[in-house]
């Protein structure tokens, strides 16, 4: 038995969402490359699905201490050579780590390009500033046909899609006034000013949606 404290987070929708995510993530992710994860959370996605994506390269990211925490508690619980350890990331600054000289000594970029970005259930739990960032940093990381994955609940046509997604707005914004479920064409918007085009929507359980764009 370790003696070392268990770091782990989980967060209940994971096992739920993991497999439906898993396989958009097959179809749509570039074929080789690294995928670099924003607001990996918990890292339960990163551990789940980096052994079953190779010979992808996978990068967990957040700006919480506590997530990378348990990020690489959860690395440490998977036999995966191609999960890198967590890196401390914000996605509404204006330059990220990973485009930093710096970063070449840690990462193999020769060999495995930052091809694809993912980032699930952040725009909602998160100021639109941070939306407006991650569309930005995609913009500037990912080559012609790079592409950027979303997943997450969204207003379409500025209606909510479900009574339960409207309940969880409201909750979302009691909490923070800066956030709550994002509309649908603001955030397809907001990409397109970053040349990243909307490739295919996906309609997931529970309400929810992954959202896929390209860079031109």
């Amino acid at each position: 038995m370790s003696d070392r404290p268990d770091n782990r987070q989980y967060a209940p929708a994971t096992e739920r969402n993991r497999e439906p995510i898993l396989n958009v993530l097959r179809e749509v992710l570039p074929p080789t490359g690294t995928v670099l994860e924003i607001s990996s959370g918990t890292g339960e996605h990163a551990a789940y699905f980096a052994p079953r994506l190779s010979p992808r390269r996978w990068i967990p990211s957040d700006p919480n201490s506590l997530a990378r925490a348990s990020i690489a508690a959860w690395q440490q619980e998977v036999t995966a050579n191609n999960l890198y350890p967590p890196i401390a990331l914000d996605a509404s600054e204006g330059r990220w780590v990973v485009e930093m000289p710096e970063a070449l000594e840690d990462f193999d970029w020769g060999n495995y390009p930052i091809r694809a970005i993912v980032n699930i259930n952040m725009i909602h739990i998160a100021p639109w500033s941070a939306c407006l960032g991650l569309m930005a940093g995609a913009g500037r990381i990912l080559s012609a046909g790079g592409i950027l994955y979303l997943y997450g609940p969204f207003k379409q046509n500025g209606q909510h899609t479900a009574p339960s997604n409207a309940a969880f707005d409201e909750s979302l914004q009691a909490r923070n006034p800066e956030w709550g479920v994002r509309d649908l064409e603001a955030v397809v918007a907001a990409a397109q000013v970053e040349n990243l085009s909307l490739k295919k929507i996906y309609p997931m359980p529970a309400n929810n949606l992954s959202v896929v764009f390209q860079a031109e």
